[in-house]
């Protein structure tokens, strides 16, 4: 008689016997997918830590959906009491006792509330800083508490506290007017930062209004008019404070300002990340890199036959792109024959349902100002001029997206890159996905960039220079992002550096310094490509060229341990137990490149 679990996998268990829409199948692409379940390949349960951090995770989100709004100092108060409650309670736990993995998960866990904590601080000397251009912040953060609290407001006091907003926003102008003339005029950072917090303002202003105006007749009778007073002169001084301060008109897409953190900063985010480097160091490390991409790039010019003229070579591969219309066929192509390539080579599991769910999406002209390449995971979305570009733009965008250099980008957005990374951590240890780290997410896509370039999948001294350009721009990355955090180049000087040294187009190298300094990515980003790829390639060389795994069993066990720091990674697969004071110490960086 059958189990209740074999039942279950005969009832869900089924062989699709029509041939995968990825292999070039006609038809509709749902009649062929891969939807055979698949429960042979569970990870082992979860332990206590597990069980810890989804409660913390839980409380987390309770306390951020419930708390003030960001920027106020009631969130800042309400965050710190919450990591401390964390901290010490984690600390009672019987570390000692823990198996290898809860071990894993305790520095996962404290390392994210040091870091949060650590952040908060810094937050606050900025608020220090920004706090004269927004003194009046406090009285919509006194509505916004009213609100929160659930009180009926009084709908004259609320007229008073919105007449008193408007007046202080006009003599807040008044003297950041004054101000410019002397040397105590805010700089553009401090001033960037405002107009950010001025926008949250407004959003919160608009929350209360909401919550009470229409609801209730008083209320709306008292404040109609001083709300939309108030907030036009609130949008009207974040306008300004952007285009008189800051110095960035309407139709302005091209100044980038960013925000440098400084090396003190730095140190503590690479220590977050578990990088024992200091940021000088990993400069180094990128310029050595970069000599290695160097010499291979001559080496492909000279089999173009451009001799040492690597930026000729690099010319001819830029037209070798497709006509308008013909880049998703492209892209399909290219993204079945790596997927192809790494089964064929017996590098990782790849499975079925996975060659089966991605998708592919035409990224917009507005995303393309902020990344002018491909972007991946489930949906591979891919940059390509549209009709309403001018003519110079839809050139750069075809002349970045060729052919050689997306066959180095598809596999790394899809299979074996981010869409089969994605794919597993949402399977394997799902719950440390609250701990990703760019330099396991990014590391992983461009470490299979070096490995297949070793094992030669790019074919013609095109697809080498193609792969080259993406080594080298990664290296690039490095150098130009910590050197802005430094406060040793600037916007400009990073756009430059990318279009003489890596040979960018001018368009794509702006979108490409945009997005590594406009807020949504952290300082350490770009950095964590290449030295996420060198810890890579540093542990293959410890467990796989030593013959103690193999490819296939090394790259499915990384990926069934989740996004969490590399070194930890190493921990797990060489089996060696933390201790409760355990620190980064793993110097990854080895003999390669030669």
């Amino acid at each position: 008689m059958k189990s209740a679990m074999a039942s279950l996998l005969a009832a869900l268990c089924f062989t699709n016997t029509l041939p995968a829409q990825s292999s070039g199948a006609k038809g509709d692409p749902a009649q062929s997918m891969s939807v055979e379940a698949d429960l042979a390949t569970l990870g082992p349960v979860p332990g206590l830590m597990a069980g810890v951090i989804a409660r913390y995770e839980a409380d987390r989100g309770s306390v951020e959906r419930s708390s003030p709004p960001i920027n106020s100092p009631a969130r800042e108060q309400l965050t710190r009491r919450f990591l401390q409650s964390w901290t010490q309670a984690l600390a009672k736990l019987d570390f000692d006792a823990m198996s290898l993995d809860d071990r894993i998960d305790y520095l996962l866990l404290r390392n994210r509330l040091e870091s949060d904590t650590r952040k908060l601080t810094l937050d606050a000397q900025k608020a220090v800083e920004t706090a004269p251009l927004v003194p009046f912040a406090d009285l919509i953060y006194g509505l916004d508490a009213e609100r929160r609290r659930i009180d009926r407001p009084s709908g004259r006091n609320a007229a008073d506290t919105l007449v008193e907003l408007n007046k202080q926003i006009e003599a807040t102008r008044k003297r950041v007017e004054a101000s410019l003339s002397t040397d105590k005029k805010p700089s553009k950072v401090v001033a960037n930062r405002a107009v950010r917090i001025v926008n949250g303002l407004r959003r919160t202003l608009r929350e209360f209004d909401t919550e009470f105006n229409a609801y209730d007749p008083t209320f709306t009778w008292w404040t109609s008019e001083p709300y939309k007073t108030a907030d036009k002169t609130l949008e009207s001084y974040g306008t300004y404070l952007r285009e008189r301060v800051v110095g960035l008109r309407p139709d302005d897409k091209t100044t980038i300002i960013g925000d440098p953190i400084g090396r003190e900063a730095l140190l503590a985010d690479l220590k977050f990340a578990f990088i024992p480097y200091t940021p000088e160091e990993l400069i180094a490390i990128a310029q050595t890199e970069f000599a290695w991409c160097d010499k291979e790039m001559l080496r492909a010019s000279r089999d173009l036959g451009f001799g040492d003229d690597w930026k000729k070579a690099l010319e001819l591969v830029k037209t070798r792109h497709v006509e308008p219309g013909e880049q998703p066929g492209m892209i399909r192509d290219l993204a079945i024959e790596s997927t192809k390539f790494v089964e064929d080579n017996n590098l990782v599991t790849v499975p079925p349902l996975a060659k089966d769910c991605w998708r592919m999406e035409m990224m917009t002209p507005e995303r393309q100002l902020v990344n002018p390449f491909f972007t991946g995971g489930e949906v591979i979305s891919v940059s390509f001029p549209t009709s309403g570009m001018t003519h110079e733009q839809k050139l750069m965008s075809m002349r970045g997206n060729n052919r050689h250099f997306s066959r180095a980008t598809v596999h790394h957005e899809l299979i074996p890159g981010h869409h089969l990374q994605m794919f597993m951590a949402d399977r394997y240890r799902p719950y440390r996905q609250n701990f990703n780290t760019p330099f396991w997410v990014e590391g992983w896509a461009l470490w299979w960039e070096m490995l297949l370039w070793d094992k030669g999948f790019p074919k013609t001294p095109e697809d080498r220079v193609g792969f080259l350009f993406w080594r080298m721009h990664r290296c690039a990355r490095i150098i130009f992002s910590l050197k802005f955090h430094l406060g040793e180049m600037t916007p400009e000087q990073c756009i430059n550096f990318l279009v003489d040294r890596v040979g960018h187009e001018r368009e794509n190298a702006t979108a490409e310094v945009r997005r590594s300094f406009n807020g949504d990515y952290g300082p350490l980003y770009q950095v964590a490509y290449m030295m996420g790829a060198i810890q890579f390639r540093a542990l293959h060389k410890e467990l796989v060229e030593s013959k103690l795994m193999t490819d296939k069993e090394f790259h499915d066990a990384i990926l069934h341990e989740n996004m969490i720091p590399i070194e930890l990674v190493r921990l797990i697969l060489t089996k060696q137990k933390p201790s409760r004071d355990f620190k980064t110490s793993w110097k990854f960086v080895g003999e390669k490149p030669k």
